[in-house]
């Protein structure tokens, strides 16, 4: 019988828990020993509408869902015509046994059914509202799983509501177990067995951004609630006592980046997050950091556009964002985008964000869409390196060095590099102006002289030079990676193990020994690294989530390559390895 490579999925209506009880259950699952991946996925609504919450195990890393579900946890009935289609032969479905079912089409199409009475054990416990925690003990109960791990998640995920309702909750879970492994688990083919493995966290995109952030000094946040980036300002506003940080809920997108603009000024490490609709609020405070010169982070989800009283697919994923995120405002001016792939590489984002928004005094935005954002991996500690951590602040002038200047501060200064050293208000040898015009190198307004202009916008340029290429540079190679060898960082190496193990790429064909690659650090763009990379291969294909191909055109745009083919995703769902596979066969 199969064991331990297991994807289960609780679905129904908003307002039931989906979201909590299957990220408790991802703990549930990581607390047995397997690496896990968990796929949120809900409606631009508070209550109604139909959300669900999928969550692989295996004794294998993890990088990505799958589409094949063994184990499908119906709250309401809508759920099982939504995703019958996705059970695997002799897959299952735990329901309430007093929903209504076609049982005999569900059966010709080899699924094992198994009634509960989910909501009946559910009040009985005190309330209706832990049926989800019922239909979850249940799926592990027909799965043959020891109740500890999940007895454990229970204890601590309701030991601040008190230890009545640990109590009820903890009832209601056994009840259920008890339930479905009596009656249903000798029937059901899919198992599960506890394995021997170090503990990992268990831990989203949004997560590790916050986390990385803080080990890299961020103390300043300022933003205004817009799903799904809300839970970068509540963890932030959750841990801020902790961290020494100010968390601000402004009234606005606007008020939100001059907030974060206000305290870099003054030396702070600042950031934003927001949504491409927020974003685009954003864009004037944008070219204000720019002319400034003033290190800030926006963290960006990039994705379907929202509007003011129309959301269309607005908590879904995309990449929608790319071409106006790299020309957002207004004139032209330095900025760095860097777009990370896996919740590693949000982590590393974290902190390299603040390095670089300081080391060349600019804004640095970074793309995450709600896929990455929101999905959770189970990840050892060691994976995140966090010896690599490092606080860089560029050229930050000490107060001694400040006493110590014979001449008068110039904030602007013209440099080789285009980056000048920076003061913080307050020493009086530090007296500058911070003009959102075209200015002089002390800062002070030009009446229009088109020579001060030239130099100072080539100036500012400069730093993109420096950023992309030169001894200055702290940006990482694109990632490049062979199919067949292990690296554990990458949706696209578990697409072609999958698929070769399951016999989908025919040995020695092209698939075979197709390379990719992954850019996480898109803006200034890497040409010079790039081109010899893929001049090299024989064929192209472009892998985005939106309708245009807009990273192919940026990537024509400045190497001369086109590519060959593109597959290109944009009805607001995320990639996953087969649906790739299937569109390059």
């Amino acid at each position: 019988m199969p064991k331990n490579d297991m994807t289960f999925k609780i679905g129904g209506e908003a307002g039931q828990g989906i979201e909590s009880s299957g990220a408790g259950f991802a703990k549930v699952l990581a607390r047995g020993g397997w690496h896990v991946f968990g796929l949120q996925d809900y409606m631009s609504r508070i209550r109604g509408g139909h959300n669900f919450y999928q969550i692989r195990a295996s004794e294998s890393p993890l990088y990505s869902h799958t589409d094949d579900v063994h184990l499908l946890m119906a709250l309401v009935p809508e759920t099982i015509e939504r995703h019958k289609n996705e059970l695997v032969a002799g897959g299952g479905i735990i329901y309430d046994e007093g929903f209504k079912l076609d049982k005999e089409d569900l059966e010709k199409r080899g699924i094992r059914l198994f009634p509960v009475p989910l909501f009946k054990i559910a009040e009985e416990g005190g309330s209706k509202v832990m049926a989800n925690t019922a239909a979850l003990s249940a799926a592990i109960g027909v799965a043959e799983y020891g109740f500890e791990s999940m007895a454990g998640v229970i204890g601590d995920d309701f030991a601040r509501k008190g230890q009545s309702v640990v109590d009820t909750n903890l009832a209601t879970a056994r009840k259920a177990y008890d339930f479905a492994r009596q009656r249903y688990a000798a029937g059901f083919d899919y198992k599960l067995e506890p394995v021997e493995a170090p503990p990992r966290m268990v831990i989203n995109g949004n997560q590790a951004l916050c986390l990385g952030a803080v080990l890299g000094g961020c103390r300043f946040i300022s933003a205004y609630p817009m799903t799904p980036t809300s839970p970068i300002l509540e963890w932030m506003a959750a841990h801020a006592s902790r961290y020494g940080l100010v968390a601000k809920h402004s009234e606005d997108e606007i008020a939100a980046l001059g907030m974060a603009i206000g305290a870099s000024h003054v030396g702070a490490r600042a950031m934003t997050a927001t949504s491409g609709g927020g974003f685009s609020l954003m864009v004037e405070g944008l070219g204000l950091a720019g002319m400034t010169e003033t290190p800030v982070v926006i963290w960006e989800r990039w994705g379907p556009p929202r509007r003011p009283f129309v959301k269309p697919n607005a908590t879904r994923t995309e990449q929608g964002d790319l071409l106006f995120v790299l020309r957002a405002s207004q004139g032209e001016f330095p900025r760095i985008v860097l777009a990370p792939g896996t919740v590693e590489e949000c982590f590393h984002a974290g902190w390299r964000a603040f390095n670089l928004a300081e080391k060349y005094q600019c804004p640095v935005i970074v793309l995450v869409d709600t896929f990455l954002a929101n999905s959770v991996r189970s990840i050892p500690r060691s994976d995140f390196h966090f010896e690599a951590v490092e606080i860089d602040r560029g050229e930050l002038l000490t107060d001694e060095e400040l006493e110590q200047l014979a001449d008068d501060y110039e904030r602007y200064a013209i440099t080789a590099t285009g980056i000048s050293p920076r003061a913080l208000p307050g020493h009086p040898k530090a007296v500058f102006v911070a003009c959102s015009d075209e200015h002089t190198e002390d800062g002070h307004f030009e009446d229009e002289d088109p020579q001060n202009r030239v130099k100072m916008v080539q100036k500012r340029l400069r730093k993109l030079d420096v950023a992309v290429g030169g001894p200055f540079d702290a940006r990482p190679r694109p990632l490049r990676a062979r199919a067949g060898r292990h690296h554990p960082r990458r949706l696209g190496l578990e697409l072609w193990s999958r698929a070769r193990s399951g016999g989908s790429v025919e040995p020695g064909g092209s698939l075979e020994k197709a390379n990719f690659l992954h850019f996480t650090d898109i803006w200034p763009f890497p040409a010079d690294k790039v081109q010899p990379l893929l001049e090299s291969a024989r064929r192209l294909v472009a892998v985005e989530g939106n309708a245009t191909g807009q990273f192919a055109r940026l990537l024509r745009a400045y190497t001369g390559i086109q590519v060959d083919d593109q597959i290109l995703r944009y009805d607001g769902r995320p990639f996953s390895p087969e649906y790739v596979l299937d569109r390059l066969q």
